[in-house]
């Protein structure tokens, strides 16, 4: 079987909401084992392309494909099932539980048993968990936060739950992670580690990375590509070294050019 170079296709999406263009005619392919990083300002249009992806949005017009498969009919469970799983800007944890039994949620989509097996514990019931909760162990070691293994989520600093929001989404096991705004609102050193975090899972567990931010110091350290966005459009495809010095990206995101 052919290798799909490009996992995720966008063909001239537009995206209105009554008479607000939240996306005008983009286009753009995202590429097996890239790297890619979506940024610009505020309204730009970034995590709406994040919400046409996991299919939470459904364009206006234009085709989203993802593995070559349109997902305009598709829900967002199908979608998660395909191997895409996201982070979200704004932290989506369960305050009242435990690091594991979030990440254990994650690692839900790789249990397979019925309603009687679990409500007998019977040995596949048994099984399966067991299976999850290896999952879960192993994203533990690798983010290192094994010391908050038992915390509940609502105790816990905030880089650190960014971080275990991070690793729910690798519990899932996907091909394809969305992650919107990893580093907001951390400080260097959280950064730093997020940034490091983000590059083994690329390089390591061999997963295509698409991600917002805004640090601009960070997207241009570990990025493969880029995607420049502002007020919906599109204004540069291409290498993050040549982003930053564009005249439009610079006008428009890194400040007015001389």
């Amino acid at each position: 079987m052919a290798l799909i170079n490009s996992l995720i296709n966008f063909n001239n999406v537009n995206l209105n909401f009554g008479g607000v263009n939240a996306l005008t005619e983009v286009s753009f392919d995202i590429k097996e084992n890239s790297l890619f990083a979506i940024i610009g300002p505020n309204g730009a249009g970034k995590t709406s392309i994040f919400n046409c992806i996991s299919g939470i949005y459904r364009p206006t017009s234009g085709k989203v494909k993802i593995f070559d498969q349109d997902i305009k009919t598709m829900r967002p469970d199908a979608i998660a099932n395909l191997g895409v799983s996201r982070t979200f800007q704004n932290i989506e944890l369960f305050e009242n539980m435990t690091t594991l039994d979030n990440i254990l949620i994650g690692a839900h989509r790789h249990i397979d048993y019925g309603s009687i097996a679990g409500l007998l514990f019977s040995k596949k019931a048994r099984k399966e968990e067991e299976k999850a909760r290896k999952i879960a162990e192993d994203i533990i070691d690798f983010l290192e936060i094994e010391e908050y293994r038992y915390s509940y989520i609502l105790s816990l600093p905030y880089g650190i739950q960014k971080r275990i929001e991070l690793a729910r989404a690798l519990a899932m096991k996907p091909k394809v992670l969305l992650l919107d705004e990893p580093a907001a609102g951390m400080n260097n050193e959280e950064t730093e580690d997020i940034a490091r975090f983000i590059l083994d899972i690329h390089e390591e567990l061999g997963v295509t990375v698409v991600l917002i931010d805004h640090d601009m110091n960070m997207v241009m350290d570990i990025a493969t590509e880029v995607i420049v966005m502002d007020f919906g459009k599109k204004l540069f495809d291409g290498n993050p070294k040549e982003a930053s010095k564009d005249k439009n990206v610079i006008e428009a995101y890194l400040g007015v050019s001389e």
